[in-house]
């Protein structure tokens, strides 16, 4: 799998490095997910960002200070919370984007503002991190926007090396657990597809969602009880009455209480596809590892 990857972005870093040569002193380009192509004479220095895991990937590429404003949930760096906030996926202040003159708008395909600042004549780049392919895609795209490629590619290979020593330290008898991984409470869950179901299969996490369901489907709550999963991931905020759920009660890991429940600050590293993935894998890491000694403990 891994091997596999490092094709895969070397390719990526291949193409356009050999797209910058061609272009030689001719305009820096970047396609985004709608294939939409943007342009600049020179790697744009004033940057709005209206997704948290797009200013953590500025941020992390060095370029924090080219960002003039954030969506309401970034909040890290530490740097980024004195900066203007802008509103967030289905409510940004399109007026005042537009006052902070920037060069781009990096933001999610599904944010509703994308015409509307197009139409004022910004240049809109919008990515949609939901697979890990899409992380890597979006990291490398990212880089290039602001003319660091080479960042990117290093960035890149850290997340791996992140994940990859999390992932050395599972223990033995938490391997091929039966996970079930809670976005939302609707429920919504993080399927094998998605950026989060990629981590849980490196710490050799068995996900109960399969791909075929996409990234992030919304469950009849009666599939996860057929599931019936041995271990339940869960943020603090959807974990209030998860064990009362209709039928839920014949689940084995809310039988056992085998729950872990993520506090906000945590959920927030969960679930931002970006440069904090090595962090994410080192909280469910956690996870499992509480889950193995206190299966010891009341074993001994």
């Amino acid at each position: 799998m891994k091997s596999r990857w490092i094709t895969r972005w070397a390719c990526l870093l291949g193409a356009f490095m050999l797209a910058s040569v061609a272009g030689g002193a001719h305009a820096l380009e970047v396609r985004d997910d709608r294939g939409v192509t943007s342009r600049w004479a020179t790697p744009p220095q004033r940057i709005v960002t209206l997704l948290p895991s797009l200013t953590e990937t500025v941020c992390d590429l060095g370029a924090c200070d080219r960002i003039v404003g954030v969506d309401r949930h970034s909040n890290h760096p530490a740097s980024v919370q004195k900066l203007t906030k802008l509103g967030g996926l289905d409510d940004a202040n399109v007026e005042l984007i537009v006052s902070l003159r920037p060069d781009v708008v990096l933001l999610g395909v599904s944010a509703r503002v994308i015409d509307r600042l197009e139409a004022l004549g910004l240049k809109v780049v919008a990515l949609e991190p939901r697979t890990q392919d899409d992380v890597r895609r979006v990291v490398q795209k990212v880089g290039a926007v602001l003319g660091r490629v080479a960042e990117s590619e290093r960035l890149a290979r850290r997340i791996d090396a992140e994940v990859d020593a999390a992932a050395a330290m599972v223990p033995k008898a938490a391997r091929g657990w039966r996970v079930y991984y809670e976005v939302d409470s609707a429920p919504y869950a993080a399927g094998t597809s998605s950026f989060i179901g990629y981590t849980l299969q490196r710490l050799s996490q068995d996900n109960v969602v399969p791909a075929s369901l996409g990234p992030f489907p919304r469950l009849n709550p009666e599939y996860v009880v057929r599931a019936d999963p041995y271990l339940i991931m869960v943020g603090a905020r959807s974990a209030p009455g998860l064990p009362h759920r209709p039928g839920w009660d014949r689940i084995r890991a809310v039988r056992d209480g085998r729950i872990c429940i993520f506090t906000p600050s945590q959920v927030d590293v969960l679930s931002r596809p970006g440069p904090r993935m090595g962090e994410a894998a080192r909280i469910m890491l956690a996870c499992l590892q509480q889950q193995v000694a206190r299966q010891t403990g009341a074993g001994s």
